[in-house]
């Protein structure tokens, strides 16, 4: 599974799937969330219309865990969507697992997002200030609200409206009970593609969710973009203006999509080789092998071996079937947690000068608790090499990454980082160099680099902040 590192503190994204006009819609769009789990591994829901009525199924923890025994392939209709949720520090409730459900007067609808409003914390005072009262912490609720709101029967329409008073990344998809409908923000942060099953469609945030229940892909929603798909097949208009240029999450390309995906525009694996490609001509090491931080570093680890010559190796395993806890027995060693879920590879390490490459630096925590392990396994020089440049500011669109005061690359040196991982040598991708990599460079955010934010940001609008907010609330009463 390509996904966040254990311990690094990117927390993932969420994913989202909607089947239209498809038998055992349910169970395919279940089948959907399987492919991207690695875009949130906490929670997972599916609801599904029969036209008539809803059935929904939520659970916390992993896909497969929580649809084992649901026996989806029962449940009736040919429409429905679903959510992965990402990691999170708290608020892990059923009450906040998407998709949410509400019944107002233009019917029943169900919502998914992947994203995040920059100016979430504004609309939901506003709306609270009202009357609107709020069943969850999430940004999320605020598009049902505005909704609600609307003057129109019309749910594209409401939709529509509520979309022009928020701002921020979202990829989402409603359900009602005769239609999906997806919806991708102006700038086209996170993805969101279609793909043809059968006689019906799918909607998707990556396409290897399409590949596997077996869709064609189409084409990705443009964005600004609202795609409608019922029994009469598909409508689309565009609701906002699209950005020029449209600003997508570089990090898509670096570390969060799976390799096989098609995002923006370009297989993700073929970005990635480019990047350690690019890597190895701005940082040569003089070394005996190169090695991946598995698995979303792989494919950057493979383009580093291609263009220096040296020979990639399995010098990290890693185990993919650890959970979120885990017994830990009581013992001395500070690194238990990252030697839980990642061994290395004695005989391959063992007397050799080691290039590391990994796809980025967060706090550093896990990055040096790996180079410990590498020398204890014999390495005798560790040359640390990273596929994208230093993190020095947070990401305010769909990603719930550490403040800056947490940010290792905010806070130090190139020259002090190297001293604190305890590496021979140390070499980050520049900027300009993974731009580079990209077909049209000016496509993409890069504000976790830069501080540059293309859509105002509120401080205090991080993923997780609404969730933080009530429970200081909560607390204090």
């Amino acid at each position: 599974m390509n996904g966040a590192h254990p311990g690094k503190c990117w927390h993932e994204e969420c994913g989202v799937f909607a089947a239209v006009g498809v038998p055992q819609a349910a169970a395919i769009t279940a089948l959907g969330l399987h492919a991207l789990q690695h875009r949130g591994q906490e929670a997972t829901g599916v609801v599904a219309s029969d036209g008539a009525s809803f059935h929904v199924t939520k659970g916390i923890g992993l896909v497969a865990d929580v649809y084992r025994d649901a026996h989806l392939e029962n449940v009736p209709g040919q429409l429905a969507i679903g959510h992965n949720r990402y990691s999170t520090a708290g608020g892990l409730t059923l009450e906040n697992t998407q998709p949410l459900r509400v019944v107002y007067r233009g019917g029943s609808l169900a919502l998914a997002h992947n994203g995040n409003l920059t100016n979430a914390r504004e609309v939901r005072a506003g709306l609270e200030e009202s009357g609107s009262i709020f069943q969850t912490t999430l940004d999320t609720e605020v598009f049902l609200h505005l909704m609600a709101l609307s003057g129109s029967q019309q749910v594209e329409e409401a939709l529509a409206e509520a979309a022009r008073q928020v701002k921020g990344a979202y990829s989402l998809v409603v359900l009602t009970e005769h239609a999906v409908v997806a919806l991708r923000d102006p700038h086209g942060f996170r993805p969101l593609c279609l793909g043809r099953l059968g006689d019906g469609y799918v909607v998707a945030s990556e396409t290897c969710a399409l590949d596997l229940v077996g869709a064609e892909f189409l084409r990705e929603v443009e964005p600004g973009e609202m795609v409608t798909l019922d029994p009469h097949g598909l409508r689309t208009r565009r609701v906002l203006p699209a950005a020029e240029p449209p600003q997508h999450c570089v990090f898509e390309h670096i570390y969060f999509s799976r390799p096989d995906s098609v995002v923006f525009g370009e297989t993700v694996d073929r970005v990635r080789r480019r990047l350690g490609q690019q890597l190895a001509r701005e940082h040569p090491a003089d070394a005996d092998l190169v090695i991946a931080v598995p698995d979303s570093s792989n494919s950057i680890a493979l383009g580093f071996s291609e263009e220096s010559g040296l020979p990639y190796e399995l010098g990290l395993i890693r185990n993919h079937y650890v959970g979120r806890t885990f017994i830990q027995p009581n013992q001395p060693g500070r690194d238990f947690g990252v030697r839980v879920k990642f061994n290395p590879v004695a005989e391959v390490l063992a007397g050799r000068r080691v290039v590391v490459v990994d796809d980025s630096i967060v706090r550093g925590t896990t990055s040096r608790k790996l180079v410990r392990l590498l020398r204890r396994a014999g390495a005798t020089q560790v040359h640390f090499r990273v596929g994208s440049p230093p993190v020095t500011h947070p990401c305010f669109y769909g990603i719930d990454t550490p403040s800056r005061r947490e940010l290792i690359g905010a806070l130090k040196t190139v020259a002090e980082i190297r001293e604190y991982l305890g590496v021979d040598s140390l070499g980050y991708l520049s900027l300009e160099g993974m731009l580079a990599t990209e077909r049209e460079p000016r496509r993409f955010c890069r504000a976790c680099f830069t501080g540059q934010y293309p859509v105002p940001v509120d401080p205090q609008a991080r993923k997780l902040s609404l969730e933080e907010t009530e429970r200081a609330r909560t607390s204090a009463r």
